[in-house]
This record gives C-alpha cells, sequence and structure tokens, in this order.
C-alpha cells in the first residue's frame, strides 16, 4: 500500500498536468466560474490560447457577465485612428479602449450575444439602449454590423441606423456616403451616411455645435452636438 501511495504522489502532478486548461473567452465564462468577482479588468482570450487580452467586465449591470469592448470616460485616449488599430485594438482596460474588431469578431463567431449601451451626460443623467442580437462579421466582410432586438432604457434606438454597415476608419472608407464620414466627423464606426451616434468620435464637454457632429454622440438622446461625458459598448452570451 505504500508503495501505491508513493507511485499515486509521484504521478499527481503529470495527472495534472493532462487535464485541459480552460481559458475564458469572455467575461461570461469568468463570472460563471466564479460569481463573487467584482466589475473590473480581467484577462480573456478571444481568438485561444495566444490571443491573451484585458478588458473591462461589468459585473453589475442588468445582472453582470459584460464584457465591454468599447469605452469613453474622459478623453485621455485618442480614438482618431487608423484600420489597423481598429482591427486589434488599443488604450487601457482601466480606463478609455477599444477591444479590436478581430477579437470581437472571434467573441460573436463562437456565442450568440446580446448588446448594452450605457451612457451619461454631463449633468449626471443615465440612460442605456439594449439590444437582443449583436455580431460582427469577419474583416473579409468589413466587419459587417449585425444588431436587432431594441429595448430602450431612455437613450432612443440610435445604433439601428448602422445596422448592416461596414467599419469605417479615415484610411479604409467603406461607408454608404460620397465622402468620408471617418474623415469628416473625426471618429471610425460602423457609418451608414454618416450616424445616429458616434462613440469613437472627439471627447468633448456637452453641447457644442463649433464643429458639427464630431463629438461622442447619440442622436435620439442628446441630439447630434453633445458629446457624453461616457458611453460604453458591452456584450454578454444570450442564454
Amino acid at each position: 500500500m505504500k508503495l501505491v501511495s508513493v507511485v499515486l504522489l509521484l504521478l499527481a502532478p503529470l495527472l495534472i498536468s493532462c487535464q485541459p486548461l480552460v481559458l475564458p473567452l469572455d467575461c461570461s465564462d469568468i463570472y460563471n466560474n466564479d460569481n463573487s468577482r467584482p466589475s473590473g479588468v480581467y484577462i480573456i482570450h478571444p481568438i485561444g490560447a495566444t490571443s491573451a487580452v484585458q478588458v473591462y467586465c461589468d459585473m453589475d449591470s442588468e445582472g453582470g457577465r459584460w464584457t465591454v469592448f468599447q469605452r469613453r470616460m474622459d478623453g485621455t485616449v485618442n480614438f482618431y485612428r487608423g484600420w489597423d488599430q481598429y482591427k486589434t485594438g488599443f488604450g487601457i482596460a482601466a480606463g478609455e479602449y477599444w477591444l479590436g474588431l478581430e477579437s470581437l469578431y472571434h467573441l460573436t463567431l463562437r456565442k450568440r450575444y446580446e448588446l448594452l449601451v450605457d451612457m451619461e451626460d454631463f449633468e449626471g443623467n443615465k440612460v442605456f439602449a439594449r439590444y437582443s442580437s449583436f455580431s460582427i462579421d469577419p474583416e473579409s466582410s468589413g466587419y459587417k454590423l449585425n444588431v436587432s432586438g431594441f429595448t430602450d432604457g431612455g437613450a432612443g434606438p440610435s445604433l439601428i441606423y448602422h445596422d448592416g454597415k461596414m467599419f469605417s476608419t479615415f484610411d479604409k472608407d467603406q461607408d454608404t456616403w460620397v465622402g468620408n464620414c471617418a474623415k469628416t466627423y473625426l471618429g471610425a464606426f460602423w457609418y451608414h451616411s454618416c450616424h445616429h451616434t458616434n462613440p469613437n468620435g472627439v471627447y468633448r464637454w456637452g453641447y457644442d455645435n463649433t464643429i458639427f457632429q464630431v463629438g461622442v454622440s447619440w442622436y435620439h438622446w442628446k441630439g447630434r452636438n453633445y458629446s457624453l461625458k461616457t458611453i460604453s459598448m458591452k456584450i454578454r452570451p444570450v442564454v
């Protein structure tokens, strides 16, 4: 019996190492593993073991489990960037950031997601827009946006205008307008002709019409020239 015990002790590390390492795909996986985890920065693996990225996980809003892929809160990060950076991501998960279109595509490829957009103005008012279905197509299709199933939390349906549109940056114009929406409105987004929301626009302070529609706007709530204090776009799997 002693010999068997010794052998088992020696083999234990090998047996443990043979167990598959389960890496979290999104914040929902992190929550499901330990539902006491607070909101904060975590590491997820949208594309596999070699794709570790930091994200902010919202474990509080509407039941939690949200993976934040876009966040504006103080203007510390410049969002007027080119295609390559919007593809791979930029900023810091503890503050303002964009997760990256390629990571976002792989997330929505592997699970069915809903979308929550939270926003706040400079007077402290908070609203949201929620969509029961959200995904984007691969880069070969321009990372086209697919969004539907709107529920109004006071913000209005501004994102629906962008459904079915490809992503555009100042150096990759894929909008439906004769001009370049990203260059004209100093942002990057799934522009149509051009936008009802410009969450990646220039961070400004409230209402300002000196430069038309370049701010962080959500048309159906505050109009075209009011730049929001905060906005975050987040997804979680549909149960």
